[in-house]
């Protein structure tokens, strides 16, 4: 095989030594997922990854970054920081690739816009993409350094929390397209505005080199915020009006059959997964996949067979107290107001005979979450039947909703789900959503014990 990285490449790229020449396949941060022959990269987070050297080569790395002895007899790249040292692996990985990268950030639908570029690339060519959330000051350099020598393309995700955090990351991943999902409230608790959350999105543009090509959500807030960040890069509006757009959209509880023109090609397409949101995100994905250069029709056909993620829109079926069974939504990994919005409308198309929604509160929304917990109301009451929530914040959403369709109310998601689990009938339908800090996918665990897929 192959190697990923050989010991002089390591060297070069981090400034490090080299203990015991050994060339490998793979990159690491978790000792629990080395794959034979990775580096292991031991990173000083909540806890010291050079404690954890010693099971990684035991689980068959190849050799691992440190920046102090780990005890262990092993080969070592020996570097001065070991953050710093994943930097710039993943900036070397990115300075030797051919292939064209397309980045991606927004306030809601990155991973899923990310997935579906995945899906639409690959279809042009070998495919490089992270298999999760990659998008922080480690998840970046890290998808760069994994980049396999043969790549065609690459899809680099990129989030924040606080301002200042895109614009070091777009510049490491130097994207050849720069793609912004949405602008919305997510995060504004840290931020203040929408307009300092647009200025913060709009510094993935920073990345861009010359000849560089910025997509945008043609009915973003502040949009002129964010076509000025694009300064000279050609800018490319997705949504009704844009380059790229759907014409037509025949909704299913299954997904939907879209017509759509993507910078002057029609295309006709089955996307696999229910919601306007998803059929957003899919025409978004084909217009920066067209804007790399990429075969959208080909693309565009791979789309039939994409699937929501577990924790963002996956399904399945779930048991129920009566011996019958229920269809479960799983957007548990995250929630804003926005997504929740969106969530909500897809939760009115489940074919079901009571629709349930189970939320946890909404996160970093600051000064606005009082006003945005209530604002979510009507939304709620469009979409549910029966409505459980936990977290102080809900108490909001739930004043404001009718005394007959509220379940049950608790302070964490761990005892609300025993209330869920026991309330559910034969033919619900089961929405389960919340910000990631309220720990929403212990609902999902418990109705999903014993139950069939």
């Amino acid at each position: 095989m192959t190697p990923l990285w050989t010991s002089v490449e390591m060297e070069a790229a981090t400034g490090g030594s080299m203990m015991h020449a050994a060339d490998v396949t793979g990159v690491a941060i978790d000792s629990r997922a080395v794959a034979k022959g990775d580096l292991f990269i031991a990173l000083v987070a909540e806890r010291d990854g050079h404690d954890f050297v010693g099971p990684a080569m035991a689980a068959g790395a190849g050799a691992a970054m440190v920046h102090r002895d780990p005890g262990v007899a092993a080969p070592l790249l020996r570097v001065t920081d070991t953050l710093a040292g994943l930097a710039a692996l993943g900036g070397a990985g990115r300075a030797r690739s051919a292939a064209r990268v397309v980045a991606v950030t927004g306030s809601v639908g990155k991973t899923t816009t990310k997935e579906m570029l995945r899906a639409i690339l690959a279809a042009s060519g070998v495919t490089h993409a992270a298999e999760a959330s990659y998008n922080n000051q480690w998840g970046v350099p890290l998808t760069l350094a994994r980049t396999p020598r043969d790549a065609e393309y690459a899809v680099i995700e990129i989030g924040m929390n606080h301002a200042g955090e895109i614009a070091p990351l777009a510049r490491m991943a130097r994207p050849d397209v720069a793609l912004i999902t949405s602008v919305a409230a997510a995060h504004i608790g840290h931020l203040g505005s929408l307009q300092a959350i647009a200025r913060e999105k709009g510094a993935i543009f920073s990345g861009l080199d010359a000849g560089g090509i910025a997509v945008l959500p043609g009915d973003a807030p502040h949009l002129d915020i964010l076509v000025e960040a694009a300064g000279a890069a050609r800018v490319i509006l997705f949504g009704e009006g844009g380059e790229a757009q759907a014409l037509r959209v025949a909704a299913d509880a299954e997904g939907g059959d879209i017509e759509a023109d993507i910078l002057g090609t029609r295309l006709a397409f089955r996307l696999g997964t229910p919601g306007a949101h998803m059929a957003r995100n899919a025409i978004a994905a084909l217009a920066a996949a067209a804007a790399l250069g990429a075969d959208i029709a080909a693309g565009s056909a791979a789309l039939a067979d994409f699937r929501a993620m577990p924790g963002r829109g996956d399904r399945r079926t779930v048991a129920t107290p009566d011996g019958g069974s229920a269809l479960l939504l799983d957007e548990a990994y995250n929630g804003q107001p926005p997504s929740m919005r969106a969530a909500l409308a897809l939760l009115k198309l489940l074919p079901a005979k009571r629709r349930v929604a189970v939320l946890g509160q909404m996160g970093e929304l600051g000064d606005f979450a009082e006003a945005e917990h209530t604002a979510l109301a009507p939304h709620v009451a469009a979409a549910a039947d029966l409505v459980f929530a936990c977290g102080p914040l809900m108490r909001h959403t739930l004043a404001a909703l009718p005394a007959g369709s509220i379940g049950a109310w608790a302070e964490t998601s761990a005892a609300l789900a025993p209330l869920v689990a026991a309330a559910l009938r034969d033919g619900d339908g089961v929405l389960v959503k919340g910000s990631l800090a309220t720990g929403m996918k212990t609902v999902v665990r418990t109705l999903t014990e014993s139950s069939p897929r």
